[in-house]
């Protein structure tokens, strides 16, 4: 009878201070949050200052929470892992610190995951993703189809140029008057509305897989602004429709495209912003009308945004390979998956 793989994981790489115990890969034993939204909400963003402050205090009671919920104690861990970045580098080195420090005193191997890889393998936690497989992975600092050869094998072809359609959504918010996070908001608004703005869906017809939405979050801004100052009020739900048709469509459009080109056996959506329905409703009948359709595995809303036991998942993958950090492990800010200018050339 094969070993069951116990894996903790912390998760610390920007405002939510997340421990978990995963087993296996797939399955969830204990996944507590600690979020931190009310504290930086009145800034309408995460002051990074904050963040890691945060992070300090509550970090050992929720990793006391994840082991007592999960009811296991650390001899029964097999592994420690945790997110080395992307992210704010205050914020991760209180994550990195804590894991380091378990797996020193506990003897357990140390494990250091990529914040989007962990994302990716969401789709791993109550699914099993066969490969290849592609992901379109949507959030606040992140825009990017990624192309999976193998379970530890990432190839980013496609990526932002500029803000990132999480980060669009929250700057657009601000102008609306919304407070952060504005994404949900926006997300209802835009089923009340329609879109009359026609706003610019930029790099759409282009031959590359790359995204831009500072010319969409330019021209919203200029709109509402021109609008104020002719005294016209503008309605809000079309405002905000007319914002998410263009981010889908751009967004749905270069996904299908990836696909038809790379024929993945899996498709998974990841990131906070594959919690917007807009979007998971688009992709999902769009995709079910494709002659040949991938398994799409869209993530539910609980591991859509950042948690540890996403970290738990795509660490089982290193855990197999065996590839560990050692306790120099560092956190690294600007962390960036493999890059591939071109699969097939």
């Amino acid at each position: 009878m094969t070993k069951d793989n116990l894996i903790l994981a912390f998760e610390t790489s920007c405002d939510e201070t997340s421990v978990s115990v995963v087993k296996n890969g797939h399955e969830i034993l204990s996944n507590v949050i600690a979020t931190q939204i009310k504290s930086h909400r009145r800034f309408g963003g995460v002051v990074p200052e904050i963040a890691s402050r945060h992070h300090i205090e509550v970090i050992n009671q929720v990793m006391t929470e994840a082991m007592a919920e999960a009811q296991v104690d650390y001899d029964d861990l097999d592994a420690v892992a945790v997110t080395k970045g992307p992210g704010l580098v205050g914020a991760l080195l209180v994550g990195v610190a804590a894991a380091k420090s378990v797996a020193l005193v506990e003897q357990k191997p140390l494990i250091g995951v990529d914040h989007i890889a962990g994302h990716i393998n969401a789709a791993n936690l109550d699914n099993e993703v066969v490969y290849p497989a592609l992901a379109l992975v949507v959030s606040g600092g992140h825009t990017e189809l990624v192309y999976l050869t193998d379970e530890n094998s990432y190839e980013i072809i496609g990526d932002t140029r500029d803000d990132a359609a999480g980060e669009a959504y929250d700057k657009i918010g601000r102008v609306l008057g919304i407070k952060y996070p504005a994404g949900k908001t926006i997300d209802e608004m835009a089923h009340q509305g329609s879109d009359t703005f026609h706003f610019p869906r930029a790099m759409m017809e282009d031959d590359d897989y790359d995204f831009s939405f500072s010319g969409l979050k330019s021209a919203f801004i200029n709109t509402v602004h021109h609008a104020d100052q002719l005294g016209e009020t503008l309605d809000q739900n079309d405002l905000a429709a007319s914002f998410q048709a263009s981010v889908i469509d751009v967004l749905v459009h270069k996904t299908l495209r990836a696909i038809a080109e790379y024929k993945p056996e899996t498709f998974i959506l990841a990131g906070g912003v594959a919690a917007n329905q807009g979007l998971r409703e688009r992709l999902a009948t769009k995709i079910s009308k494709l002659p040949q359709q991938p398994k799409v595995i869209i993530p539910p809303l609980r591991l859509c945004g950042d948690n540890a036991a996403m970290i738990g998942a795509a660490a089982y993958h290193q855990f197999k390979a065996q590839d560990f950090a050692d306790l120099t492990l560092n956190a690294d800010p600007s962390l960036e998956l493999p890059y591939a200018e071109s699969m097939l050339d």
